[in-house]
């Protein structure tokens, strides 16, 4: 039974009566029969809650900031109507911070035998399923003064994906790849190397690429045009462990890794590559493998959004073993990890010569753009020791950029707006340098 706020206000009306008209336990017990022979109607008169069907549908994936909607139908099979207030209970973070208290409930009348819908509209503020703890209804009686209170648990469950914030960068590099592979109206073959057609020779063409063969026979000079390799394999690698737990700005370094692998696996499945995906730390926590060109956005972002740091430090031989039997062959392997000199040099810089020897490496890690902010203060003394370990920090991760890039390593050290766009631009100096 639950009573509302009308009850109290008649209750509080009946004492002053009482105490200004009628002061006597007469007065009392009128007035306290009445209310309570008014709780008691409205009671009975309430629709039943435990024999009402609740049925929950709408979207099931949202992208991480966008609104998903979720639809709950009440059916009420009792012949009284129902005047319900509604709680659809979520957990904090599925609600727009703030909105919680508001958006969660809902009035709705439902007359008997027939049913009505209502909609709660979430909007995740962090990745991963977000799932529904249960329904309550609170049944009003006619009066509005009592009513039946009981809960459902009609389960759900909204997937809150990664926002891919880095999909504006997508057109301006497939226009590059479409000039690298010679689709384009400017006046450049495409680059290359797999051999694509044989054309006219037109003024401005490269001499070197004369078919001096195919001009005999054809009597006329033909040249060779070429196109960046395709079916290349690509790995990416996704360090889950420690590092990637630290902060920059207000979201973890997993958070813009996510987005930079997200870009590069949409251009690569554009230009015709293969992409597969690791996530490892201490173990292996997700791997997506052999997807159609069509699936394999979808699949990346479904195993991403369940993707958390891992607060101890990475089994980098047990991550470049998997890593390995995943790329048999000649690939290239993008690894998304920290720079941070001891992770770096005590488990990562030994093991790097089973991965250069066959495959091409990116090392790609997200850089605090806070450390320029310190590395420029001056004016006290706070401020010149915060510039000195900022400093002493960006030539630390310098030191371990050319150390790997010694062995044969791309490496690549942007803040987290950046660090999509480089790996993409990258991927493409790789493709038109016949790298991979």
């Amino acid at each position: 039974m639950a009573l509302t706020g009308r009850t109290a206000l008649i209750a509080a009306l009946g004492a002053l009566f009482v105490g200004l008209l009628l002061p006597s336990w007469t007065g009392i017990g009128a007035v306290t029969g009445a209310l309570l022979l008014a709780v008691l109607a409205d009671l009975v008169l309430a629709a039943p809650v435990r024999s009402l069907r609740i049925v929950r549908g709408g979207d099931t994936t949202v992208r991480l900031g966008d609104d998903a909607s979720v639809e709950l139908t009440v059916t009420n099979p009792s012949g009284r109507p129902l005047r319900a207030l509604i709680r659809d209970a979520w957990a904090p973070s599925a609600w727009r911070p703030g909105t919680a208290e508001t958006a969660s409930r809902h009035s709705l009348a439902v007359p008997g035998g027939e049913r009505r819908r209502t909609v709660s509209i979430l909007t995740p503020g962090r990745r991963g399923d977000h799932h529904a703890h249960r329904v309550t209804v609170r049944s009003l009686g006619p009066l509005g003064l009592a009513g039946r209170q009981g809960s459902h648990h009609v389960p759900w469950t909204v997937r809150a994906l990664p926002p891919f914030n880095s999909r504006k960068h997508l057109p301006s590099r497939l226009a590059r790849l479409r000039e690298l592979d010679g689709r384009t109206s400017v006046l450049t073959r495409g680059q290359g190397t797999e051999f694509d057609s044989l054309r006219e020779y037109l003024p401005g063409d490269d001499v070197r690429s004369i078919d001096w063969r195919a001009s005999a026979r054809r009597n006329a000079v033909a040249v060779r045009t070429w196109r960046p390799e395709r079916d290349r394999h690509i790995l990416v690698v996704l360090d889950t462990g420690r590092t990637s737990a630290g902060r920059v700005g207000d979201a973890p370094r997993l958070d813009a890794a996510l987005d930079a692998a997200l870009l590069i696996t949409a251009l690569a499945t554009r230009a015709g590559d293969r992409v597969d995906l690791l996530a490892h730390d201490a173990r292996k926590r997700a791997a997506v493998i052999g997807s159609s060109p069509s699936e394999i956005l979808p699949a990346f972002t479904n195993a991403m959004a369940l993707l958390e740091p891992a607060l101890h430090e990475t089994d980098m031989r047990s991550l470049v073993s998997t890593a390995l039997k995943m790329a048999p062959h000649r690939s290239l392997i993008v690894l998304l990890t920290g720079l941070d000199a001891a992770p770096v040099e005590d488990g990562l810089r030994p093991l790097l010569p089973l991965l250069t020897k066959r495959h091409e490496v990116v090392l790609a890690s997200v850089a605090d753009p806070h450390l320029d902010v310190l590395a420029a203060g001056r004016g006290t003394v706070e401020a010149v020791y915060g510039a000195a370990a900022a400093e002493q920090t960006r030539a630390d991760r310098r030191h371990t950029a050319d150390r790997l890039t010694r062995h044969g390593v791309t490496v690549l050290d942007a803040p987290p707006a950046q660090i999509a766009p480089a790996l993409a631009d990258a991927y493409l100096a790789l493709k038109a340098a016949g790298r991979l």
